[in-house]
């Protein structure tokens, strides 16, 4: 796909085309970088893409036993 260079006040840009961005679901950043006389665009994950499954997996046993008695420790 070829794409021009468009002025943005004192930059420059070009349009990514939607269809382009429902493919890779319309990151919110990218990191870019230049890589053998090319610009390559990478997107940058969520800092807390996946939590939500990560936390469905976790084992929800405690790790402290629940018949402490946590009042007493004021007397001590």
């Amino acid at each position: 796909m070829q794409v021009s260079l468009i002025d943005i006040g004192t930059s420059k840009g070009i349009r990514i085309p939607s269809a382009v961005l429902k493919e890779i679901d319309t990151p919110k950043s990218f990191e870019l970088r230049i890589e053998e006389g090319s610009i390559v665009l990478d997107v940058v994950d969520e800092p807390r893409m996946g939590w939500d499954e990560k936390f469905k997996a976790i084992d929800n046993t405690l790790l402290i036993d629940d018949s402490l008695d946590v009042d007493a420790w004021d007397e001590i």
